[in-house]
């Protein structure tokens, strides 16, 4: 996603990643999205129990439409559908809380609050980049990346290293989180020029 590596997801695919980011940019109110692997069932130890808006079964109606089997991207009634997905997906992000889905785009809950996993450390600094010539990596303070929902995408991205967290803020900074293993850090991407 805009150079940001996202195991289990296609080239094709990150194309709709892409496109909820841009929906949720262009809501402006802010919101967190956060990318799960289907194998990954650990993720509820980094979320508040009860969820309260738990999807069962598991809406896939964007993992639908961006699948091979009826992906049509010439046709209108197509990109007219996925488009309405997108933004669907997009505005549930403005709930107060983070939104989860799989890597294939299935909605497993929204409004969910994230929580430090029990036993984990806290977050005490991340990598942060930004796609600027001559931009160079920083070593950087947490809270120096914006507010909560920041703060927290990324202590779930510390906690739960196979997932990936996309962030929006109401004031137009958006931020994808995902870990380094190279560094063994929490990896702060800011791109919000990307996607003007």
């Amino acid at each position: 996603l805009l150079g940001v590596d996202v195991p289990g997801v296609s080239a094709d695919s990150v194309n709709v990643l892409v496109q909820v980011a841009a929906s949720m940019r262009s809501h402006g109110r802010g919101g967190a999205l956060l990318v799960i692997p289907s194998s990954n069932s650990a993720w509820t130890e980094s979320i508040v129990q009860p969820v309260l808006y738990e999807v069962s079964p598991l809406f896939a109606e964007l993992a639908t439409l961006s699948s091979d089997e009826v992906r049509e991207p010439d046709s209108h009634e197509w990109q007219e559908s996925m488009r309405r997905a997108v933004d669907a997906l997009a505005g549930l992000t403005a709930v107060d809380g983070a939104t989860l889905v799989t890597e294939r785009y299935e909605l497993i809950a929204f409004g969910t609050k994230i929580a430090r996993r029990r036993g984990s450390p806290q977050l005490e600094r991340v990598l942060m980049s930004e796609p600027v010539e001559g931009g160079a990596l920083m070593t950087v303070n947490p809270y120096q990346l914006g507010g909560t929902r920041h703060l927290s995408a990324a202590q779930f991205v510390h906690d739960q290293r196979d997932t990936t967290a996309l962030v929006a803020s109401q004031d137009g900074h958006f931020t994808i989180f995902k870990w380094s293993p190279c560094e063994e850090l929490v990896h702060a991407h800011r791109v919000e020029a990307l996607l003007l």
